[in-house]
């Protein structure tokens, strides 16, 4: 898409420096411009803290598991 913005002189003329020296184009450097805003824009998740456990036991005794039951239990390679 095409559009048209009113960059002040001063300001186009050190862009178009910083474009020189980076080997890119204006156009590229407002895009990368860009770009970062939108980025630290975007919304972010909401953090939660999990309530473990997730799923409530009804059991009242506990399980007691250590490496040498789970390797009785499962066959590993």
């Amino acid at each position: 898409m095409r559009t048209t913005i009113d960059i002040p002189d001063e300001t186009y003329k050190s862009v178009k420096m910083v474009a020189a020296e980076h080997n890119t184009t204006v156009k590229q450097l407002v895009l990368d411009g860009l770009d970062l805003l939108l980025l630290h824009r975007a919304p972010k998740p909401p953090t939660r803290r999990l309530q473990l456990p997730l799923i409530r036991s009804t059991r009242t005794d506990k399980l007691e598991i250590d490496s040498e039951k789970i390797y009785e239990i499962i066959d590993f390679p």
